[in-house]
């Protein structure tokens, strides 16, 4: 057994702290562990507080390495692509060969979990398609912040959406619930720390777009 949950982090110390950790230990993680943070995640607000949430928690290797075919060939799509794009800064390749670490060794992942929500919506209209997203998105932000809390490793991944009628085959879901996020779990290989970004003063405008903060 793992040592008792401990999500006593500061939340400014979690917040600056997260990244994408996509290098995992094939070690288990306890059932009790990835049931809090789901905990955790549902107490994120929803459009109409309707808490349509779904959660699969994948650890059977045939299931994960299903999933896995999904993720790589989209992956391989990816570095095509990017490979088109001529060099690129030594910071960007660690962020790539992260990636392509993940992909090659996602069936080695101790827990997969996949975020879903229930009912249908119309991608094509962007206001449904809003709504329907941002009333999963912040409880899988929750349950990254607790799994950060926790010194747990976990990413955001969306290669295996490519194709969400093969997903819902694997995971057995009707139509009626939607695949919207992969978060691959287990003890990290790398390590966290302190996040580089842009200056706030960078990307915030004031009242239209371009009006800079001063200083």
């Amino acid at each position: 057994m793992q040592e008792d949950i401990n999500l006593s982090m500061p939340l400014d110390e979690a917040m600056t702290t997260q990244r994408a950790i996509r290098r995992l230990k094939a070690d288990p993680v306890d059932d009790a562990l990835v049931l809090r943070l789901i905990e955790l995640a549902l107490k994120a607000p929803t459009g109409s507080n309707t808490q349509a949430w779904e959660f699969v928690v994948v650890r059977d290797p045939g299931t994960k390495r299903a999933i896995g075919r999904l993720h790589r060939q989209a992956r391989a799509v990816s570095s095509w692509l990017a490979g088109k794009s001529g060099e690129i800064d030594a910071k960007r390749q660690r962020n790539r060969d992260a990636v392509q670490w993940q992909a090659d060794h996602f069936d080695e992942i101790p827990v997969v979990v996949v975020a879903c929500q229930r009912g249908r919506y119309v991608p094509f209209v962007h206001i449904l398609a809003a709504t329907y997203f941002g009333s999963i998105f912040p409880a899988i932000q929750n349950l990254l912040l607790a799994a950060r809390a926790a010194n747990l490793g976990a990413a955001l991944t969306t290669y295996a959406l490519w194709n969400t009628s093969a997903l819902r085959r694997i995971l057995g879901l009707p139509w009626g619930i939607t695949p919207c996020a992969v978060i691959p779990l287990g003890w990290p290989l790398g390590r966290y720390g302190p996040t580089t970004r842009r200056p706030v003063r960078e990307v915030v405008s004031f009242e239209r777009f371009g009006n800079r903060p001063a200083g």
